[in-house]
């Protein structure tokens, strides 16, 4: 069996034929990490024991000849900012180097549920901030197609495992993109649904306004099917919708013909990549080729993303990352005061980044200040929704550039935060407004980096997203073999 050929939908197929099995196969994947994760750097924590006993209860079933849950057998990894019951969860931060969470994300306990293993932990920019992985509280990722690079970020971790073979799928979260531009970079697809759409419930949150929760995989079919199991209410938090989830998989080959593409001027303008714009130009003209109708279309709002997106987050972020003050998790340093006790806790567990958005965000929330960044960003943001709305209005996706160039190399913009943000350019938006997306590979640079294309959807529309997903990917394989 060559695990680098597997994908979601096919080991199910080979553990059901009893071509492998459960335990095998996690055998396998463990023995990858274990020869090639030096280099790269994905993991932060391993849980055997969990990943061999949920094996073997695959296996069970299928020697016991009951029907077998829809992601039997299949190896996962889950970012290190989703809570696992009785396994290390850091969120790539020193300050819980060594917290063990009392209970499972419910995104982990569905895909449990529906037969998936969890190998691991993987790494991520600390509390999810950055767009590199460098901000790792332990040590960086490397993007497994060119170890100088970086994998992208925060789920840095969780592509590159995807992409170097070491999981058939794993979990991210995206607050400004570290789904989609991490997948970008590392040559794989990565969904971020409509906010909503999937719990938060037990995410460590940054942005709890912006945060998502969505899949990895090899392929579009891959994630929709990571998708169908996670989606869905859920009583424990508050934020998911009650609203019906649809079959992906019974709408994802359906045909494209007719349905109207939207491309932005204001995403292909100064800064991006020629070779970037090149092979996203290509891939709208696959789906032209399939019948898509492209229609030209303005954002034009879309110059205040980022700025607005960095006062939002970090104002979200000074109120989340208060609970940590080394009274009742994480780790704690001595003070003889208690106020110096907070003070030496957060200053030894907090990074440079994540202190950073700290003052920058209760800097927009102190008083004399609310109205002229929080409350005006947050106006911002209304003018944002208001040009996706009038978008959607004429078309059916929008497709975009996912990132505005190919994976940069390690270091290049870590002493420059304004041009590390400025690598989310494209992507904050539709964490702004709420809207899902989607980055599949749509070519590669002359150096052999992958590029990735972005295609946004209407609010819980997956299913129309998915599909013109699909039609592009088969439309640029024989370009990406």
């Amino acid at each position: 069996m060559d695990i680098n050929l597997l994908t979601v939908d096919s080991i199910r197929t080979a553990v059901l034929e009893r071509r492998t099995t459960a335990s095998a196969t996690v055998d396998a994947f463990y023995q990858k990490i274990e020869a090639e994760d030096a280099a790269i750097g994905a993991y932060l924590t391993l849980c055997k024991e969990r990943a061999y006993q949920q094996a073997r209860w695959v296996d069970a079933m299928v020697g016991r000849g009951d029907t077998l849950p829809p992601l039997a057998g299949v190896p996962i990894a889950v970012k290190d900012v989703l809570t696992t019951k009785g396994v290390r969860t850091t969120a790539g931060s020193k300050i819980l180097a060594n917290f063990i969470a009392p209970y499972d994300a419910t995104v982990v306990t569905r895909l449990e549920a529906a037969g998936a293993i969890l190998l691991g932990k993987t790494n991520c920019d600390e509390f999810a901030m950055g767009s590199s992985n460098e901000n790792s509280g332990f040590h960086p990722v490397h993007n497994p197609h060119d170890h100088s690079r970086v994998p992208g970020g925060s789920s840095g971790g969780s592509a590159a495992a995807v992409a170097a073979g070491m999981a058939l799928a794993s979990l991210g979260s995206d607050t400004g993109g570290s789904i989609r531009q991490p997948a970008a970079f590392c040559g794989v697809v990565g969904l971020m649904p409509t906010y909503g759409r999937v719990s938060r419930y037990g995410l460590i949150a940054f942005a709890s306004s912006l945060d998502h929760v969505g899949p990895f995989g090899k392929t579009v079919k891959d994630v929709a099917l990571m998708l169908q199991s996670m989606a869905g209410r859920d009583p424990l938090d508050s934020t998911s919708a009650d609203v019906a989830v649809p079959d992906y998989l019974a709408q994802l080959e359906g045909p494209v013909k007719g349905l109207r593409v939207g491309v932005p001027q204001e995403y292909f303008g100064e800064g991006l990549d020629p070779e970037v714009r090149a092979a996203v130009e290509a891939g709208i003209q696959e789906l032209a080729k399939a019948g898509c109708e492209v229609v030209p279309i303005s954002l034009p709002h879309t110059g205040y993303a980022i700025p607005t997106y960095y006062v939002v987050a970090t104002a979200e972020a000074s109120a989340n990352l208060a609970r940590y003050d080394g009274v009742r998790y994480g780790m704690r340093a001595e003070g003889k005061t208690l106020s110096e006790m907070y003070c030496r806790t957060r200053d030894a567990g907090f990074g440079t980044e994540v202190k950073r958005r700290i003052m920058l965000g209760t800097y927009a929330l102190s008083a004399g200040y609310y109205d002229a960044y929080y409350l005006k960003a947050q106006r911002v943001r209304s003018l944002l929704a208001r040009d996706f709305d009038q978008a959607f209005a004429a078309v059916d996706v929008i497709v975009t550039p996912t990132t505005p160039t190919p994976a940069f190399k390690l270091g290049e913009k870590a002493d420059d935060p304004l041009a590390m943000y400025l690598a989310d350019i494209f992507t904050v938006t539709a964490d702004l407004v709420g809207i899902p997306g989607i980055s599949i590979p749509c070519g590669k640079s002359q150096e052999g980096l992958p590029i990735g294309m972005q295609i946004l959807g209407k609010h819980f529309d997956e299913p129309t997203l998915l599909r013109v997903a699909h039609a592009a990917e088969h439309a640029l394989a024989a370009k990406l073999a």
